[in-house]
């Protein structure tokens, strides 16, 4: 796939991406390669603000549905995983069209590949056994201990600098440094804005309406599977505070307004590393245009582009 100019759709949570991917499939053969580390999760579609069926009947998604609640899933996967969709895609004549707001999967997919380290499955187990035990502020003590490149993060990312350190006896940047692939896509990157008033209205507006669809309780059908309660896939927003609610930490008539409160802070972040790590050329858009309108620029550009 080295060199193969794609256009990669990306912008905060609730900026609109899903609505402009659709609307473009009326000027382009397109499927939609899905760069979202939370909608990899089975059975999480309200939570995780999944295209609706409708959507996906009307265009192919990939990267939705990968795994179930409790399994981890890198964004090394999902650059492996995505190069071979890229081929699919193209293969059948169609225009792949990546979408998505988590950062690190666009990044991996487009600067290049990174092999996982090989890591026995037993041991694997075991070891995830043991991390699962471990209290947050251990788990990241002994992460910062082995890794002297780990540079914080969540449980999940805390857990694989230590798994692919014992196992492997080398933390994770030297086999991402090592074993970073020399194939990679040329990225043409649309980048989806929208003021901070509109998009603090847009989060509240669908965090009610995630709750009003029944956030709650798929959340709650999850858990009963026995799973943690901080297992990968329950422990991203919007999900986390529906288990708080069952949890009996906190009152269902805040979750939506909670949902709303860590989604604004979360798409801060997602707008600051956007303006700051896209390696391309970028064409911004204000995204409190009509999505229709929106598909229109777009596509004459890449024509643009295409045609020179």
């Amino acid at each position: 796939m080295a060199g193969v100019s794609l256009p990669v759709l990306v912008g905060p949570t609730a900026v609109g991406k899903t609505a402009v991917a659709l609307a473009l499939a009326r000027h382009w053969p397109l499927e939609v390669i899905s760069a979202d580390s939370r909608q990899v999760y089975r059975r999480l579609d309200i939570g995780t603000a999944k295209p609706t069926r409708r959507e996906r009947t009307r265009v192919s998604h990939h990267g939705l549905d990968l795994v179930d609640p409790g399994q981890r899933y890198s964004a090394g996967r999902f650059a492996r995983e995505a190069a071979g969709w890229l081929g699919e895609i193209a293969g059948r004549g169609r225009l792949p069209v990546v979408v998505g707001g988590t950062g690190l999967y666009v990044k991996a997919l487009t600067e290049g590949l990174f092999l996982e380290p090989p890591l026995d499955p037993a041991q694997r187990r075991a070891l995830e056994a043991w991390l699962a035990g471990l209290e947050p502020r251990e788990l990241l003590r002994w992460a910062g201990r082995l890794d002297a490149g780990f540079r914080g993060g969540g449980r999940q990312r805390a857990a694989r600098a230590i798994e692919v350190v014992l196992q492997s006896g080398r933390p994770l940047g030297w086999w991402q440094a090592a074993a970073r692939a020399e194939s990679f896509v040329a990225p043409w990157y649309v980048l989806l804005t929208a003021p901070r008033p509109v998009l603090r209205q847009r989060i509240g507006n669908r965090s009610e309406e995630m709750v009003r669809r029944g956030l709650i309780e798929e959340v709650a059908a999850v858990l009963t599977e026995g799973h943690p309660a901080d297992a990968p896939g329950l422990d991203g927003i919007g999900i986390r505070e529906a288990v708080e609610y069952l949890q009996g930490r906190r009152r269902r008539d805040t979750v939506a307004g909670a949902i709303a409160l860590n989604t604004r802070r979360y798409a801060k972040r997602q707008e600051t590393w956007f303006r700051h790590q896209l390696a391309g050329p970028v064409l911004a858009l204000d995204a409190t245009r009509p999505p229709e309108k929106l598909a229109e620029e777009i596509a004459a550009a890449w024509r643009g582009r295409t045609e020179a």
